[in-house]
Order: C-alpha cells, then sequence, then structure tokens
C-alpha cells in the first residue's frame, strides 16, 4: 500500500467546504496527505490544527511539515475535548476530519505488530507509549473474553474455537509474534474463505480492543459538537461496518433526535432541537480510486454539517 495515496480526497475536500481563512482540525494526521491538501486549500490567515496518537506520525509531520499555519500534537481523538481547549479552538473549527482505522505506513512496518503477512512483535498499539500490547492480550485473558472480542469485533464466526486454541497453544509457548497467531488461527478455522486471509478478522477485532477503537470514536464524535462553529463540517471515513453504524447513528440522532412511541402526543421535533445536518448519505470511493488505492475499498464517508 502506498502512504501517500490519502483516501478519498476529493470527497474529503468537498465534505470540508474549505473556507480559505477558516479552522480545521485533522484528527488523525497518519502521515499528511489529507493534511497537505487542507493546507493548500487555506489562505494566510487558515490554520490546521492537527492530531495523532502514533508518535511516528507526529515526529514525521514535526519533520516534513514547517507551514506556519499547521500545529500538530501527539494525542488521541479520544481526548478532543480536552485537545480543543488545549489549542484554544472550541466552537472555532470550520471543519474536522476523522479518517478512522489503521494508516498505510502501521500496516507495512512489520515492528508494529498490525499485520498478519509480516512476522513482527504481536504489538498493535497505535500509541506506544501506553497500554498492553496484542501478545499481553492472547497470553493472559480468558477464552470467553477473546472469543467475544472476536465475534464483536471482528465478527468472526469461530471465534469459540480460535480463542480455545489459542489458549491451548499458549500453554506451551507465549505468544510473541504476529505469525506465530496467525498460523494458530488458520488452523483453527474448519472453513476457510477464498477472499480473505483466515486472520483477517482476528487481526481487526484485536485492534480495535487493544486501542479502544469504537469507544474513541464515540468520545470523539460526542466532543465534535463542541469543537465546531455553526456551519462547521464533520467529515468521518470509516472502514468496516461497526465504525460506520456508530457514525450514522450518531448523526442522525444528532439531526432527528431520540425516536419516541407513536402513541406519545408531543412530536420529536418540540424537544429536539438539531444540532447536526446529514450534508449526504454514505459515500464510498470511485472504482477508479479502488483500483489505484486498494485501501479505498472498504471506505464509507459520512458528512454532517452544525445548525445549532
Amino acid at each position: 500500500m502506498n502512504e501517500h495515496l490519502p483516501v478519498m480526497l476529493s470527497e474529503v475536500m468537498i465534505g470540508l467546504n474549505i473556507k480559505p481563512n477558516g479552522v480545521y482540525l485533522d484528527a488523525t494526521f497518519g502521515r499528511g496527505g489529507h493534511s497537505r491538501t487542507i493546507l493548500s486549500a487555506l489562505g494566510p490567515q487558515g490554520q490546521l490544527y492537527a492530531l495523532d496518537q502514533d508518535l511516528q506520525a507526529v515526529e514525521y509531520a514535526q519533520k516534513n511539515i514547517t507551514d506556519p499555519r499547521f500545529t500538530i500534537a501527539h494525542g488521541s481523538f479520544a481526548d478532543l475535548a480536552k485537545w480543543i481547549d488545549a489549542f484554544q479552538i472550541r466552537g472555532r473549527l470550520s471543519g474536522i476530519l476523522m479518517d478512522l482505522g489503521v494508516s498505510s505506513p502501521q500496516l507495512d512496518e512489520a515492528e508494529r505488530g498490525f499485520s498478519f503477512m509480516r512476522e513482527g512483535p504481536l504489538d498493535m498499539r497505535m500509541n506506544t507509549t501506553v497500554g498492553i500490547t496484542a501478545a499481553d492480550y492472547v497470553n493472559t485473558v480468558s477464552a470467553e473474553e477473546m472469543s467475544n472480542v472476536f465475534f464483536n469485533y471482528g465478527e468472526e464466526r469461530f471465534s469459540r474455537r480460535i480463542a480455545s486454541a489459542i489458549v491451548k497453544a499458549r500453554e506451551n509457548k507465549p505468544f510473541v509474534t504476529t505469525t506465530e497467531l496467525a498460523d494458530v488461527v488458520r488452523l483453527a478455522q474448519p472453513k476457510k474463505d477464498m477472499h480473505k486471509h483466515p486472520a483477517t478478522r482476528v487481526f481487526q477485532a484485536l485492534r480495535i480492543e487493544i486501542n479502544q477503537e469504537l469507544a474513541a470514536l464515540k468520545s470523539a464524535l460526542t466532543a465534535s459538537v463542541d469543537a465546531l462553529e455553526i456551519g462547521g463540517r464533520l467529515v468521518v471515513i470509516s472502514f468496516h461496518s461497526l465504525e460506520d453504524r456508530i457514525v450514522k447513528l450518531f448523526l442522525q440522532h444528532e439531526e432527528k433526535g431520540p425516536e419516541l412511541p407513536s402513541h406519545l402526543p408531543i412530536p420529536t421535533y418540540l424537544i429536539h432541537k438539531p444540532k447536526f445536518v446529514r450534508k449526504s448519505k454514505a459515500i464510498q470511493a470511485s472504482p477508479e480510486e479502488i483500483h489505484l488505492n486498494p485501501r479505498a475499498r472498504s471506505a464509507i464517508l459520512r458528512i454532517g454539517e452544525k445548525v445549532s
């Protein structure tokens, strides 16, 4: 995969509706493909702030982007409420971009432990300065807990069988590398998917659990309400159904409010003031982009605009 190909770049720029003097936040900098394009569209008074919990991404930004309109910090969008105050941009943002999931450099570097195709230490932490590694997790938790994670976060139908195999294997030797785990998962699956590596779902589920990705996304979406100015745009790119469902339901709830029982005499509009309106249906990458950048194949983009 090419780290220099930001996913759905033109759709992101249309969704953000860049104002030359606006203030923007790239909440998941990665290697800066989206950030560079946002900067190119900003005028002299425009500002772009960025976050990334991956220290390597922050160091890359500090080395390669010297634009005075750009500021980056080492942090997670899970703490977005804290960062908008640290940057002094609460209620001032014209747009927020969240490009979710694992970045191409993280997948490509074996030592990060995200890839079942490359042998490396079984780590999977996006922020390598905190938290437990994937090795810590699979070597200590119960088969039941692992099974639930594999099923809920990876939609792995053989989750119990795989979790039991992992527990049995670690009794002989603790897991250290990615390929050790991938091999156990592969052998535990009675049926193989022709179009997917047998460890795909388990590695996705572990990554989500280790980094608490869904909880972080919910926190960031909630904080975005106070971060944006009226008319500000929220643009989110998801890469699997669990993320996309959270984004979809958030925007739907902020626009329509809670669903009330039909027999109640109070219409929703009397008790709910919309905070967002959805600016489009779910957008997917074009066939041309998918051909150039296979990572875009599963991408789903959603756009909301703050209205109150």
